[in-house]
């Protein structure tokens, strides 16, 4: 097929070959476009392509998605056997899966029996099938036991879940991507859509073409959102509660809010009322940084809107103050009746494939579909579904995994199974975990890539199929279920992590009393009968329904929504005890590490459109690492004239914590006491980043660190140092 002008410089699309292609939905970020994948008379996957039909996406594909298919073939650091050693310091040997699997439930049994249940911690993450979680729930609160069972998702939406707690009575985001075609003001927290969710970039400006609204982006860097922006707002780091606060005093104070729709639906405002009257413009802009009458301009044009919404990402949960955050944007949607209209809604825009789907049914902050530890009747439904003994359940939820992790230093964690997750990259302060791993007893690793760094510090070593190898659903950012049809076999002697979790159960004794469905669809068939009445609907969905929807949002239920639900809270009934969402009021604790005269540089992090969190996949993709190949660092050119270092050479970044070197990019695109650095390249950011936990979701502000930075006088040792640390 041929593109462009007849007669100049036409393009032409390579034919590769295509015997059929397969349905799936793509495996990085939470967007959830629906994708095919290509097949040769080989059998081979050789192409991807968006599908056209299919509403999320509508036939487009970000640079990640068109090259997803090489993955199957990109095989380089791919576990192929299950591996075993006795000591971490010795080599790792070859073996079979009974041995793997009997070696891992005997170490389990013995921390176990040694030091106590919750003295062996599970860890999963964002990237396995919902069915795939749910097995794993069942197999950790069913069988094994242990309350410390957690998510890497903590480590990127546990304060969107938190906040949605907290002001609705549960999580689930209430809107949808349509939205934008209704509003009539967005607003945007930390989130720079064109690199982090590109499609849902398109579909946004797409709309914006059609018929305009105020588009107001709220980030400290001048990000490519921010350049399309009607509104820049470039609020001091870690301050956007402040902002929110002020945002909700001058919507009261101008009697700009919604007081029938408070009285009828909400509780908790005279309390609220009294905090934010603390927040006025004038004081509030000395602490976030936007000038008073600013405040003025974006709490009217928001309040005024007939429709409003507001969309967030790491730029908020990624703080000390990420879950108040998450309850100060609900707070503006409730004063002013913008929830559960089209057009009204706060979204947040989630990170992983299927983070939705560990927070729905993984039971790592509870049990199956929203149900709480806490509650006596969910623990009663789930052990009576299960075959398990109520009084198995503890009766409230364990560590978070950011709490499992210090816990190991203490002594209180013994064992430990990483499950597609690596804490060695994508936790703070780097060299502290790697103190902590080396103090478990056992550690077993289960990842499709043996080359994680890691698994540097583990006995076992179980081998997963990637994506497409496996079937199962994904549940994306706007709560629509879609199906990841099998593409082709798994890897080597890799297995399924349903597979996996399976075989595992019986290991255990008490694995043999409990049901584990063998295929996924026999897992989605219980997710099913679970969920039927609940807000979390999946009883009107099946595969076929799902695949020739492209995706259905829950509630679904074949009587009321056989077709799905676009958005909640439709009836203004919440899921709290009485019924109404909380108006919290939520002041402002200035508990940030801020810059000094020894570390004067605040350190921003966020991600680049080629790359998907630490590169385990990507950066094994040719065309991924062409565009984005090395750690750089963007830093305002009047600060580094100061410094003496110039565009393109190499400088050194430090912290409390440690040092690392990059590249740096001279740009007016961050403030003069401010850089910015892609956190994909775990190796100087994370080295670097303190930390320090939101006490109610505990989640890392990776956004909340200051930096020393110094020219480099041997930039042929920096550039060789650089290169070093990147392939460590």
């Amino acid at each position: 097929m041929l593109f462009g002008r007849k007669n100049k410089n036409p393009i032409k699309i390579a034919d590769k070959g295509v015997v059929e292609w397969k349905y799936a939905t793509c495996g990085y970020c939470s967007t959830g476009c629906s994708i095919e994948v290509g097949i040769d008379k080989k059998g081979e996957a050789v192409a991807s392509r968006g599908v056209a039909d299919a509403d999320v996406n509508r036939g487009k594909l970000c640079i990640k998605g068109i090259y997803e298919h090489e993955l199957f073939r990109k095989t380089r650091g791919r576990g192929n056997k299950p591996l075993i050693r006795e000591n971490r310091w010795d080599e790792f040997q070859e073996t079979n899966w009974d041995t793997a699997l009997s070696k891992t439930a005997d170490e389990i049994k013995r921390i176990q029996q040694q030091y106590g249940r919750d003295a062996f911690s599970i860890v999963s993450t964002g990237q396995i099938m919902t069915e795939e979680f749910y097995t794993l729930g069942k197999l950790a609160r069913g069988v094994i036991g242990t309350n410390n069972y957690d998510g890497n998702t903590t480590l990127c939406m546990s304060s969107a879940v938190s906040g949605y707690k907290r002001s609705f009575g549960s999580d689930g985001p209430p809107g949808c991507y349509e939205d934008f075609e209704h509003t009539e003001c967005l607003l945007a927290f930390g989130s720079n859509l064109p690199e982090q969710h590109p499609i849902i970039y398109w579909r946004l400006m797409d709309v914006r073409e059609k018929h305009n609204f105020p588009l107001i982006v709220i980030d400290p860097r001048v990000t490519m959102f921010a350049q399309q922006a009607d509104m820049h707002l470039a609020i001091n780091p870690g301050t956007d509660l402040v902002l929110l606060n002020a945002l909700a005093h001058v919507i009261l104070a101008e009697k700009l809010h919604k007081p029938e729709y408070i009285e009828a639906y909400t509780q908790g405002y005279q309390e609220f009322a009294e905090l934010v009257a603390q927040y006025d413009p004038v004081t509030a802009s000395k602490i976030c940084g936007i000038d008073e009458d600013t405040i003025r301009n974006v709490a009217r044009v928001f309040a005024k809107a007939g429709a409003a919404m507001s969309i967030w990402t790491m730029g908020i949960n990624q703080s000390t103050h990420g879950s108040d955050g998450v309850a100060a944007i609900n707070n503006l949607h409730l004063i002013t009746g913008n929830l559960g209209k089209p057009g009204a809604a706060s979204l947040s825009i989630t990170g992983q494939c299927n983070a939705m789907g560990t927070r729905e049914w993984s039971s790592c902050s509870g049990l199956p579909g929203y149900r709480s530890l806490e509650n006596e009747q969910d623990r009663k439904e789930i052990s009576e579904f299960w075959g398990v003994d109520p009084e198995f359940f503890p009766k409230e939820r364990g560590m978070f995994m950011t709490d499992i992790l210090p816990a190991i230093e203490t002594g209180e964690v013994k064992g430990l199974w990483l499950i597609a997750t690596n804490p060695m990259t994508s936790m703070a302060n780097t060299a502290r975990i790697r103190k902590t791993l080396e103090k478990l007893e056992f550690l077993v690793v289960q990842d499709a890539y043996q080359d994680v760094e890691t698994n540097q510090y583990s006995h076992v070593f179980l081998p997963a199929a990637i994506w497409a190898e496996k079937e199962g659903c994904f549940t994306n950012t706007e709560r629509r279920v879609n199906i990841i049809r099998n593409v082709c076999e798994p890897y080597g002697e890799s297995k399924t992590d349903l597979w996996i979790f399976n075989q595992m159960a019986k290991q255990f004794e008490r694995g043999q009393n409990v049901i584990f469905p063998e295929s996924a669809e026999g897992v989605f068939e219980e997710l099913k009968t679970l969920s039927k009445g609940r807000m979390l609907d999946y009883s009107g969905m099946s595969y076929e329904k799902i695949e020739q929807s492209r995706g259905i949002q829950w509630p679904c239920n074949e009587e009321q929504s056989p077709q799905g639900t676009q958005r909640l809270y439709t009836d203004g009934v919440f899921q709290t005890a009485s019924g109404k969402a909380n108006l919290l009021a939520l002041p402002f604790i200035d508990n940030n590490e801020r810059p000094d005269k020894d570390y004067p540089f605040w350190l921003n992090t966020g991600r680049v459109v080629e790359h998907f969190h630490t590169r385990t996949r990507t950066g094994k993709v040719a065309n991924g690492n062409k565009f984005s190949p090395t750690p750089y660092m963007e830093m305002n050119p009047d600060a580094a004239a100061e410094l003496n270092i110039q565009h393109g050479t190499y400088a050194r970044l430090s912290s409390r914590r440690g040092d690392a070197i990059v590249m740096v990019q001279l740009t007016q695109r961050v403030a003069k006491d401010t850089v910015f650095v892609p956190f994909h390249f775990h190796e100087c950011v994370n080295r670097l980043a303190l930390g320090l936990l939101d006490p109610h979701s505990r989640q890392p502000a990776y956004k909340q660190s200051a930096v020393h930075i110094e020219r480099i006088e041997n930039q042929q040792d920096a550039a060789q140092k650089n290169a070093m640390a990147r392939s460590y």
